[in-house]
């Protein structure tokens, strides 16, 4: 989506987050992924293209090859980032707004900030990392330099080894993972994962009906992948 369309939809979230309405789901959870079934769709939407990408993140999966957590960071993290091309969900899916499942982003093989990122989670429960150390952050990203002062709205992972660690960041702009006060040039706005919505840190209100994040878990469910 338009970094000007994400700014809307960020007051918008913000103010559906807030209201604290019916619950999705809460807590950390263990992922199913039924591979047969990702590869069949893989195929019969994408083709061999597509079909290949999702084979490669089945295999990492099933073969992670990092016995320690913060190594599973670097592993997602650069799957996914050589995975996607940047794009608009304007210019791929002819929407405004839209969170792709891991079998989309994959399947088309480009996807936006928002894509990046549910692609890196969802590979990190997967490999075992804990839900709750897991969380969506959406930030304002400087752009054209330490001196500008233009931002965009922007989202990225964050890794909190304990409750009240400093985050270590996976973002789509750059490979390198930095702790959060390293990045000087994003401005976090608030963030949010199975437990509820967090800003300044603090919880503010369950995650609860976080529309997109509904649609995407049935959605991801359909395709054969059950948190």
């Amino acid at each position: 989506m338009s970094s000007t369309h994400r700014f809307r939809g960020l007051r918008g979230l913000c103010r559906l987050v807030l209201l604290c309405l019916a619950c999705v789901w809460g807590g950390s959870f263990a992922l199913e992924v039924s591979s047969d079934r990702l590869q069949s769709l893989a195929a019969s939407r994408y083709g061999a293209k597509g079909a290949k990408s999702v084979g490669n993140w089945l295999q990492l999966l099933r073969n992670p090859a990092a016995p320690q957590e913060r190594d599973r960071l670097t592993v997602a993290n650069d799957f996914w980032n050589r995975a996607l091309l940047s794009g608009e969900d304007a210019t791929i899916w002819g929407q405004a707004d839209y969170w792709a499942t891991p079998l989309e982003s994959l399947g088309k093989g480009a996807g936006d900030c928002e894509d990046y990122v549910i692609g890196k989670y969802f590979t990190l429960l997967a490999m075992g990392v804990p839900a709750n150390k897991l969380r969506f952050i959406y930030v304002r990203a400087r752009v054209g330099g330490p001196a500008s002062s233009s931002q965009v709205a922007h989202m990225v992972l964050g890794y909190y080894e304990t409750p009240n660690a400093v985050p270590l960041v996976l973002d789509s702009l750059i490979s390198t993972i930095l702790p959060a006060t390293q990045r000087r040039d994003l401005t976090p706005v608030f963030s949010f994962n199975a437990d509820g919505v967090y800003v300044d840190g603090k919880p503010a209100a369950p995650v609860d009906r976080l529309s997109r994040w509904r649609d995407l878990l049935q959605r991801m469910e359909r395709e054969g992948i059950r948190p």
